[in-house]
C-alpha cells in the first residue's frame, strides 16, 4: 500500500496538520519538529500528494462552476457548454479542478450554496447567469468568497462580474446594415424581459441614431422566443404600408421564422429583404442562405472567466466588473451592398 501523511505523522509523532504544514515550510513549526518530520519522509519514501501540500494553506485546487442543469438545458442555453469547455481549458492549465453544479429545486437554495462554500469543497466559484438568484450577492461578498458572475448582475451590483459587450453588438449590426445602403431596418427579439435581447436592440437602436436614423416603433417586434412566432411577426412587419428592407434577428431560432416567412412572401434574399443574426451557433450552419452574423467567442468568454478567477484568488481584494471579447462580423449571403 502507498504510504500516506497520516503514516508520516505517526512515525514522527505529531498530527498529519503538522506534517502538511511542514510540506508547506510554515514558518511557526520549530526546527525540530520539522527534522522528525523530514527524516519520517526520508524513511517512509513517501511522496506527497497535491491534497497534502495544499492542506495548510486551505486550498483544494478545485472550482465550482455553478449553472442550470435541467433537461433539455444545451437546447435552451447552448453557449453555456462553450463557456464550460474555455473555464476547463484553462483551469486545467493551472492545475484546477472543475466541479459542475447545479442549484436544487428547494425554497432557500442559499443554504446549499453556503453549505458548499463553508465546507471548503472549493477554492472559488464561477456563476452562470442561468443560475443567479437574489440572495446570491450578499452570500458571496460577506463570506468573501472568491468568484465571478459570468453575464452582468444588474446595475449596483458587488458582485465580481465579466460580460460579452451585448449592446456593442446590437451597434455592431446598425453599422453593417448602415454600410450596405439599409436604412429601413426592422429588429425582432425575444421577450421584453429578455436581457441579452434588450441590450442588443438598445445597441442597434443606439447606432442608427449616431448616424442620423430614428428606427420606427412598428418596426421593433417581440416574440415569445420561438421560430413560429418570429415567422409570425415578420409576415407583419411584411405588410406595413412601408415595410423594412432588412431585418436583423436577435438569435438564430429567430432567424429561422425570419426565412420561413421571406420564402413564403417569395422574397429574394438578400436583393428584395435581407437579414441578419447574432452568435454562429447553434443553426447558422442549417440556414439557408448563410446568414451574416456578429459573432461573440463564448469559448474565449470562458477563458476570460476562469483567468479573472485565478487573478482573484491570488488577489482576493480585487475588484472585477467588465465587459470582454469583442464581436466579429462573420460575412454571409443574407446581406449585401445594395447597388
Amino acid at each position: 500500500m502507498p504510504v500516506t501523511i497520516r503514516d508520516v505523522a505517526k512515525e514522527a509523532g505529531v498530527s498529519t496538520s503538522t506534517v502538511s504544514k511542514v510540506l508547506n515550510n510554515w514558518s511557526s513549526i520549530s526546527p525540530g519538529t520539522c527534522d522528525r518530520v523530514h527524516e519520517a519522509i526520508k524513511k517512509l519514501h513517501y511522496t506527497p500528494n497535491a491534497r497534502a501540500v495544499s492542506f495548510a494553506k486551505g486550498a483544494s485546487h478545485n472550482i465550482l462552476f455553478l449553472s442550470s442543469l435541467k433537461k433539455e438545458e444545451a437546447y435552451r442555453n447552448p453557449h453555456m457548454f462553450d463557456i464550460l469547455c474555455g473555464v476547463r481549458r484553462t483551469l486545467a492549465d493551472n492545475g484546477y479542478t472543475l466541479m459542475l453544479t447545479d442549484l436544487p429545486d428547494t425554497p432557500g437554495p442559499q443554504e446549499y450554496l453556503t453549505g458548499l462554500i463553508v465546507n471548503g469543497i472549493a477554492d472559488g466559484i464561477l456563476i452562470h447567469g442561468s443560475c443567479s438568484f437574489p440572495q446570491l450577492a450578499r452570500l458571496l461578498t460577506e463570506n468573501r468568497f472568491p468568484h465571478i458572475h459570468i453575464g452582468h448582475p444588474g446595475p449596483g451590483s458587488r458582485m465580481c462580474w465579466i460580460d460579452t459587450n451585448n449592446g456593442l453588438a446590437g451597434q455592431f449590426a446598425a453599422q453593417h446594415m448602415l454600410e450596405c445602403g439599409y436604412e429601413k431596418v426592422a429588429f425582432i427579439g425575444e421577450r421584453k424581459t429578455d436581457h441579452i435581447s434588450t441590450q442588443r436592440l438598445n445597441g442597434f437602436l443606439g447606432g442608427m441614431y449616431d448616424y442620423g436614423y430614428r428606427i420606427p416603433d412598428e418596426y421593433i417586434r417581440y416574440t415569445d422566443s420561438t421560430r413560429e412566432d418570429a415567422c409570425r411577426q415578420t409576415h407583419q412587419l411584411l405588410s406595413l404600408p412601408v415595410p423594412p428592407r432588412a431585418i436583423i434577428c436577435e438569435n438564430n431560432m429567430l432567424a429561422l421564422g425570419v426565412v420561413k416567412a421571406l420564402r413564403e412572401k417569395q422574397l429574394h434574399i438578400p436583393d428584395e429583404t435581407a437579414f441578419l443574426t447574432f452568435d454562429s451557433y447553434p443553426y447558422s450552419s442549417i440556414i439557408d442562405p448563410i446568414p451574416t452574423v456578429i459573432d461573440i467567442d463564448v469559448y474565449d468568454l470562458g477563458v476570460q472567466a476562469a483567468e479573472m478567477l485565478l487573478r482573484k484568488l491570488k488577489n482576493p481584494s480585487l475588484l472585477v466588473q467588465t465587459y470582454t471579447t469583442l464581436p466579429v462580423l462573420r460575412q454571409g449571403q443574407s446581406t449585401a451592398p445594395i447597388h
